[in-house]
């Protein structure tokens, strides 16, 4: 070693290779495959995962839709939700300990431009989100830059550690959206939506109302705090959320479905210079009348991207710390890496709301 020069610090030697789940070419499906440890950057802090959420936009990946074909440049490591434990730093990583508990927020940040410079890093003009721009979370390790670890605090579970990025988009729409004293309508109730029912009570909301393909998720969202659940092909839909208004519709929209049907009724329900907040992200174009949708009903309509970086991870500890938000009735999975097939399975089935992979299990047996 030449005089001067730094190397990583590490818990114990490192393994030369570890599993990670990688969509490999441009067709439907991903692989867990044997793949080197990545190498850490001078303020890198590298992670050993043990817990990781699965995202629709991981479904997205699988099924390999418009959105992902436009987006995803295999090869690629899958997965932007974790948590695990620092085992590694770079010479010049500040702020965490090897051994720290930790998460990390995935949308890593260029630092110099425009939005990065006046508070708006979480829509950077070259972000580069993990698991979608480069390697992510369905591994045994992950790098991340020291100013994107999460420290967490030791009350917070590990399953729910594991989610903070989607509770995060939960908390952000509903924060963005000002829901508090409003009547609001949550048109798709997947994981984040669920998520939000509980995050629009703790803000205050007025009455919240939940609309669903799926009835089974309905019943869940009834569980977690909505007033009133509907089928979104209830033919009877806009007019009892109207009667349930006075006649007026619901003060905001909430859209975390990406469905344009469901963005369509949604802001049909909205009242004239209501508020929608769109978080789903539709699989193809979505054609809308702006002007009878938007236009003449004088709507602001706010474009929600991943977390404020950090005002939404401090809102979103808080709301955990303080027992207004309950995770418990939403995760309804947790599975190993290996089963990612079933995972996938289940999600198309409708059958899970938020599933959780447990990385270190069964670590011997990639496939």
């Amino acid at each position: 070693m030449l005089a001067g020069e730094t190397v990583p610090r590490i818990t114990k030697t490192l393994p030369v290779s570890m599993r990670a789940l990688r969509k490999t070419e441009r067709a439907p499906g991903l692989s867990l495959e044997e793949v080197p440890v990545p190498a850490l950057g001078p303020s890198d802090v590298l992670i050993r995962v043990k817990r990781a959420g699965v995202c629709g936009t991981d479904q997205h990946i699988y099924s390999w839709d418009r959105w992902a074909q436009r987006r995803i440049k295999p090869p690629l490591t899958a997965g932007h939700e974790f948590m695990g434990t620092v085992v590694a730093l770079g010479p010049a990583a500040k702020g965490v300990n090897i051994g720290d508990r930790v998460s990390a927020e995935g949308h890593i940040s260029c630092g110099l431009c425009l939005l990065c410079r006046t508070g708006e890093a979480h829509i950077c003009e070259h972000v580069e989100i993990i698991g979608v721009d480069r390697d992510g979370a369905f591994a045994t390790y992950i790098p991340m830059p020291d100013t994107n670890v999460w420290r967490l605090d030791p009350s917070i579970p590990d399953e729910w550690a594991a989610v903070f990025d989607p509770l995060g988009n939960a908390v952000h729409t509903v924060m963005a959206a000002g829901v508090s004293t409003k009547s609001v309508v949550i048109t798709g109730v997947g994981s984040i939506g669920l998520m939000a029912i509980p995050v629009a009570r703790a803000a205050g909301a007025a009455s919240v109302f939940a609309v669903d393909v799926n009835p089974d998720k309905l019943h869940l969202a009834e569980r977690v705090g909505a007033d009133a659940t509907f089928l979104a092909n209830d033919p009877n839909l806009l007019e009892e959320i109207l009667r349930r208004t006075g006649g007026d519709g619901v003060d905001v929209l909430l859209e975390m479905s990406g469905s344009g049907a469901a963005i369509d009724t949604g802001l049909a329900m909205v009242r004239n210079g209501g508020r929608a907040a769109l978080l789903g992200i539709p699989p193809d174009d979505v054609n809308i009348n702006l002007a009878e949708r938007i236009i003449f009903k004088g709507l602001t309509v706010l474009g929600i991207n991943g977390r404020k970086m950090f005002e939404t991870w401090y809102q979103t500890e808080a709301l955990i710390k303080s027992g207004r938000v309950d995770l418990r009735p939403i995760i309804t999975h947790l599975l190993p890496l290996s089963a990612y097939e079933d995972v996938f399975a289940l999600m198309r089935s409708g059958k899970a709301a938020k599933i959780v992979l447990d990385v270190e299990a069964n670590e011997e047996s990639p496939r």
